[in-house]
C-alpha cells in the first residue's frame, strides 16, 4: 500500500506534514501522533502494519518537528502563546482532515511518549468521539520537579527569549535517562536495545534537536494539565485504554510511573483500562529487538475494542 504525503493548514495557517494510507474497506481509522524529537517517517513500518490488518492510518509531524518544522523553519517550537493546546488542537484537526478523506470509521488514536501526553489531553476534551486509546512510552504525575521545571523554562524564556535553546533545560528533563546505559557508546541508548535502530536516530537529521525555552513551558504546562484530577475526570468512563512502555523505560519511571498513571485513570471511574509492562522494553518499543510483538499487542487491542 501507497502512503500518501501532504501539506494540511491549520486553521491559524500554519502549515502542518501529514500521512495517510487506506486499505480496500477499512475497518477503523488510527491517528498516530509522536514523540519529541523526531517525526512521523520513523512510524511508517507500523503505519503499513496497521494498514496490513484493515486499518485506516492518519499521523503527522507536530510543530517544531518533521517536515512541517522544514517547512515553517522553527524546530523545537510550537507557539509564542498557548503552546501546548495548540498542538492539541492540530492533532483535532488533521483527525477531521483524515475523517474528510476515510469516512466516519471508529476512531483509534495512538500517541508515543511526547504525544501520548498530546493525546492524554485530547482525550480529556473529545473522549465521545473516540473508540480506544494506545499510550506509548508515556509517564507519570512529575510532581514538583514538573512545577520546577516550569519555573525555570519560565525565567529561561523570559530571559533568553522564547526560541533561544537552552542545554540546562534539556540536561534538567533528560540528563538522568542514559544513566542506566551510558556504556553502551550511544547518549540515546535508553531508546532502545537494537543499537541499529539507536543509530538510526542518530543519524537522521530531523531527530534529536534541541527544543526552545517557550517549548519547554509548553511540555510543563501540558504535564501539569494532563494529571489534574478535573480534568481527567471529565474522560468519558467505558473508554477503552491500553499504556504499553518497557520495564527500562525511563520516562515510564521503569513501570512506576505507568502503574501511576493506569490507577489515577481508575481512580477517575474508568472501567476498562490496561497496563502492558514489556519486560526489559527500553522507551521505544516499537524499535526495540521484539517490536514484532508489541505491534501486535498494539493491533490486538485496537481489533478487540475498535
Amino acid at each position: 500500500m501507497k502512503i500518501n504525503k501532504s501539506y494540511v493548514e491549520m486553521s491559524d495557517g500554519h502549515e502542518v506534514y501529514c500521512e495517510m494510507v487506506c486499505p480496500p474497506s477499512p475497518i477503523g481509522h488510527v491517528h498516530v501522533i509522536h514523540g519529541m524529537a523526531e517525526h512521523v517517517g520513523r512510524y511508517e513500518e507500523f503505519i503499513l502494519f496497521l494498514a496490513a490488518k484493515g486499518f485506516a492510518v492518519s499521523a503527522h509531524d507536530q510543530r517544531g518537528h518533521g517536515k512541517t518544522a522544514q517547512r515553517s523553519g522553527t524546530i523545537g517550537f510550537f507557539a509564542e502563546a498557548d503552546g501546548f493546546q495548540r498542538v492539541v488542537d492540530d492533532a483535532k484537526e488533521m483527525i477531521d482532515h483524515a475523517k474528510d478523506e476515510f469516512g466516519d470509521l471508529p476512531l483509534i488514536v495512538f500517541g508515543h511518549s511526547m504525544g501520548s501526553f498530546v493525546v492524554r489531553r485530547f482525550i480529556q476534551l473529545h473522549s465521545a468521539g473516540i473508540s480506544s486509546v494506545v499510550l506509548s512510552g508515556s509517564g507519570g504525575n512529575p510532581g514538583f520537579s514538573g512545577k520546577a521545571g516550569l519555573a525555570f523554562a519560565l525565567a529561561a524564556a523570559k530571559a533568553q527569549g522564547q526560541t533561544a535553546v537552552s542545554e540546562a533545560l534539556g540536561k534538567m528533563t533528560f540528563g538522568s535517562f542514559n544513566k542506566p546505559f551510558k556504556n553502551e557508546g550511544s547518549a540515546y541508548a535508553w531508546l532502545s536495545r537494537d543499537n541499529s535502530e539507536v543509530a538510526k536516530y542518530e543519524a537522521d537529521p530531523m531527530c534529536g534537536a534541541p527544543s526552545t525555552n517557550q517549548f519547554y513551558v509548553d511540555l510543563f504546562t501540558g504535564l501539569d494539565l494532563i494529571h489534574r484530577k478535573a480534568e481527567v475526570g471529565k474522560i468519558r468512563k467505558d473508554l477503552p485504554l491500553l499504556l504499553i512502555s518497557g520495564s527500562a523505560d525511563p520516562v515510564g519511571g521503569n513501570g512506576k510511573g505507568i502503574f501511576q498513571a493506569a490507577e489515577q485513570y481508575q481512580n477517575a471511574g474508568m472501567t476498562n483500562v490496561r497496563v502492558h509492562l514489556a519486560e526489559g522494553g527500553r522507551h521505544e518499543l516499537l524499535n526495540e529487538i521484539d517490536k514484532e510483538v508489541h505491534y501486535e499487542i498494539i493491533a490486538d487491542w485496537m481489533l478487540e475494542n475498535d
